[in-house]
């Protein structure tokens, strides 16, 4: 009964088996039909080689080209604004006015000192008159009595008058002299006392005149054609010459772009002469990463090299219509300074860097990654330019770089930018 049983299990369990080693020679077969696994796919990108334009980028700053401060010449209470703060002003529009009521009350004074002056003018030219005239008549008084002298001494010699008479000539004529000298006295008195009222008259004058400027002062006025900057001061506030700035108008198209290079730098940028500047094409790349569809020229350096940094500056212009540009901003000024010839060119994306040191992955002839430790040039819009470690026409990794391992089979594809 027991053996009976026993069969009885063993021919179970070796139907519960058959249907398992059944399932794994089943997986096995499919296993084996499948094959090893394929290449990863990854994008290469063939190494170029042609001549590129060499750069030089330097860090600027924009300025307007000229900046006008609006600043207080005199001392008074701010009326009214009379601009839209950013806006576009022109030559001698009016942007504030000051209370210009004291002004023109010292005016008004001026002007009746002016004709005080000019009355005490005209009675010392006319006493000047009067005392030419009584100098005129003493001089003819003096000439009768000087005759009478002269007609009177050989008589007295021969005693044909008596002696009180000629006395009487003598004293005469003395005190006709006398007179004379006053009278020319008289004049020269009357000509300092014009002297002395001409110079009232002009002094007088000139108080009219800087009363007329202190109004003038009162209307402040944009000197030049440009954009105005933001009121620094609120209507109704005192305002005087030691308040600084109001505001400030600049002109925009065409303009500045402040950069600083280092002596060095500029030593080889002049090397062949001071025309070598002017013959650079600047372009400027702005904050966002977006080149500036104008290009700019170089406009002038400064007189001196910073002794502390050992930089120059130098500035560029800029066309700038519609006033795009605002002084302040920031941006990168970019100039081709030559050319590279026979260049390799690789994607950036294609170059990784490891504890200081620059790799890509090639792809050779028979599709298997290898890495090159690569030594890099500049940098040309999207490519690197690299002076070592690769040579023209290989391929390097240009997407999928994660996936390639070094002696990895891979499936390259054409690298398309953008993707």
């Amino acid at each position: 009964m027991t053996t009976a049983i026993n069969k009885e299990n063993k021919i179970w369990a070796a139907l519960v088996l058959i249907p398992a080693v059944l399932t794994a020679v089943g997986c096995t077969k499919a296993t084996s039909a499948a094959g090893p696994p394929r290449p990863p796919e990854i994008q290469v990108a063939p190494v170029e080689q042609r001549d590129v334009p060499l750069y030089r980028e330097w860090i600027g700053t924009l300025d307007g080209m000229v900046n006008a401060a609006i600043k207080a010449e005199v001392s008074g209470y701010l009326l009214s604004q009379d601009y839209a703060e950013g806006s576009f002003v022109r030559k001698g529009q009016l942007l504030f006015e000051i209370d210009s009521r004291p002004f023109q009350a010292a005016l008004d004074q001026a002007k009746g000192q002016l004709a005080q002056a000019k009355g005490q003018l005209a009675q010392a030219k006319a006493q000047l008159t009067q005392a030419q005239a009584q100098l005129a008549q003493s001089i003819a008084d003096q000439g009768r009595t000087q005759l009478d002298v002269d007609k009177y001494t050989p008589l007295a010699k021969q005693q044909a008058i008596t002696q009180q008479e000629m006395d009487n000539a003598v004293q005469n004529n003395v005190a006709a002299k006398a007179k004379s000298e006053a009278s020319k006295a008289g004049v020269e008195t009357a000509k300092a006392q014009i002297e002395a009222s001409n110079a009232a008259v002009e002094s007088a004058q000139a108080a009219v005149e800087a009363a007329k400027v202190n109004i003038s002062f009162a209307h402040l006025a944009s000197p030049i054609d440009g954009i105005a900057w933001q009121a620094q001061v609120q209507v109704g506030n005192l305002v005087s010459p030691s308040s600084g700035v109001i505001t400030t108008v600049s002109t925009l198209d065409p303009i500045k772009a402040n950069f600083t290079i280092g002596e060095q730098e500029y030593l080889s940028l002049t090397r062949g002469g001071g025309n070598d500047l002017a013959k650079l094409q600047l372009e400027l790349i702005l904050a966002d990463g977006s080149t500036f569809p104008q290009k700019g020229k170089f406009s002038f350096a400064d007189r001196q090299v910073n002794q502390s940094t050992g930089a120059i500056q130098l500035t560029g212009l800029f066309p700038n219509p519609g006033n795009r540009l605002r002084p302040g901003q920031y941006g990168r000024v970019r100039a081709a300074i030559g050319t590279t010839a026979g260049a390799l060119l690789i994607p950036q994306r294609a170059v990784t860097e490891l504890q200081g040191s620059y790799q890509a992955a090639v792809v050779d002839g028979t599709n298997k990654v290898g890495i090159r430790t690569l030594k890099l040039g500049d940098r040309i819009g999207s490519m690197w330019i690299v002076a070592e470690g690769l040579k023209p026409g290989e391929r390097v990794v240009a997407e999928g770089i994660q996936k390639a391992r070094p002696g990895m089979q891979v499936s390259p594809k054409p690298f398309v930018e953008g993707n």
